[in-house]
């Protein structure tokens, strides 16, 4: 940011803003902190069970296809935090693949299925703590918040930008 630029001039500085507004009580926070991680990583692997028509594409590809979209509104929104994100999304993608070849497609779903499913009713009873409704409710775009809002909160801790 240049000397002329004001907290929030950014979009994604405005995103955070209004996340960080229904997210101030510091047990919905923790909360986040962990659903938040578990939710991306159990769309992921939902996305990688989904069958894959033909030949040429293997197992993964939805998912890939969705990391790549989400990725590029990350990488628009702060290139820091869009890098960061790919890292993370490397990662979740090389856990999923393992799964996948340990477990299998039907075990795989399950246990993502399991985990969507809990951890999404800790972020309500996050939100139900807090006294405040989640901000997807608002605006799906929140669901794509929510995961850099994580990353930016790992950011700060370890004295980075973003």
């Amino acid at each position: 940011m240049n000397a002329t630029t004001h907290d929030h001039d950014r979009p994604i500085d405005r995103w955070f803003a209004s996340y960080s507004g229904d997210h101030r009580n510091d047990t919905n926070q923790w909360i986040h902190v962990f659903a938040v991680p578990a939710i991306l990583w159990s769309v992921i692997a939902l996305l990688w069970c989904i069958p894959v028509p033909g030949t040429w594409f293997r197992a993964g590809l939805w998912a890939a296809l969705a990391m790549f979209l989400a990725w590029m509104f990350y990488f628009r929104a702060s290139r820091r935090l869009g890098t960061g994100m790919l890292v993370l999304f490397v990662v979740l993608s090389w856990l999923t693949r393992w799964l996948y070849d340990a477990l299998g497609v039907q075990q795989l779903l399950m246990l993502a299925s399991a985990v969507f499913v809990v951890a999404w009713i800790a972020q309500f009873v996050g939100h139900k703590i807090e006294g405040r409704k989640p901000s997807f409710l608002t605006d799906l775009t929140y669901l794509l918040i929510g995961p850099a809002w994580v990353l930016a909160k790992l950011y700060r801790k370890m004295g980075w930008g973003y």
